[in-house]
């Protein structure tokens, strides 16, 4: 029997334009990973992605033309969820660029992004489950851009992308998190902070994976990472980034206590 190829498996996946097939697929790649069905060998040239896989709505548009309503109605709690279901399903698509743009890195390094890109397709089913239930579906909100021009910027280098997309981006979604639980509690969506939760423990998770990569990444080049991430944010985030931290999320996933007090203004 033919060994099937990670990377073109992982291609496949990323470029699948279904929701519930790309779940389907990242699942099975996993899971094929796991039972040693995969080969990583050469599968031709890397290919520039300008676009992953997606279904054709939602409609993209600009940040600031994303509608904003106020979680204390059920139309803006949709509304968040739908955002956050964006986030997920972008995030499956990062992952599995991920796997399948690197080559050449060690095999645990293809074990921890296929990790990533399951849990991510967990939680998009998760949280679209919970928009239903508030009676509306991925796609009927438009979304933004962000996170896959993050992934076009950073699709040069393995170490810029683990330094901008799990450390500085997700863990973004660390920072944010308590607070967007507090209001859901404040009117009463059990069910929906309970769905933060289960997010806010795997992405500690995802993050801790970024910064691990991150910084053996820095070792092997010689670089001191304080300095370079400081660099690559003035590059990419026009400078150091802004309050709310999650302090304790950031701590567990990795963080050292000098980039916790740089990023709080105190180092």
């Amino acid at each position: 029997m033919n060994t099937l190829n990670l990377f073109e498996l992982a291609h496949q996946a990323l470029m699948c334009p279904d929701a519930d097939q790309k779940v389907a697929l990242t699942h099975a790649l996993r899971a094929a990973w796991l039972a040693g069905e995969l080969a990583v060998e050469d599968a031709g040239a890397v290919q520039a992605i300008a676009d992953p896989g997606r279904p054709a709505r939602p409609e993209l548009v600009q940040p600031r033309d994303l509608p904003r309503r106020k979680p204390s109605t059920v139309e803006g709690r949709a509304v968040l969820f739908h955002a956050l279901c964006h986030i997920e399903f972008n995030a499956i698509n990062l992952a599995l660029d991920a796997v399948y743009r690197f080559r050449g890195m060690p095999s645990s390094f293809y074990l921890d992004w296929l990790q990533v890109a399951d849990e991510e397709a967990s939680h998009f089913v998760m949280l679209r489950e919970h928009l239903r239930g508030l009676g509306q579906d991925y796609g009927d909100y438009p979304a933004h851009n962000g996170l896959w021009e993050m992934a076009q910027k950073t699709a040069h280098d393995v170490l810029v992308r683990m330094a901008l997309v799990p450390r500085c981006l997700e863990a973004r979604g660390l920072d944010v998190s308590p607070g967007i639980k507090a209001k859901l509690l404040t009117v009463g969506d059990t069910a929906g902070a309970a769905c933060l939760d289960i997010i806010l423990r795997d992405e500690i998770g995802h993050v801790a994976i970024g910064n691990r990569w991150y910084l053996s990444r820095c070792a092997e080049r010689g670089l001191e990472p304080m300095s370079r991430y400081q660099q690559l944010l003035d590059e990419y985030m026009d400078g150091p980034l802004r309050p709310p931290f999650h302090i304790e999320a950031r701590r567990e996933a990795g963080f050292s206590e000098d980039e916790l007090a740089y990023l709080e203004g105190v180092g």
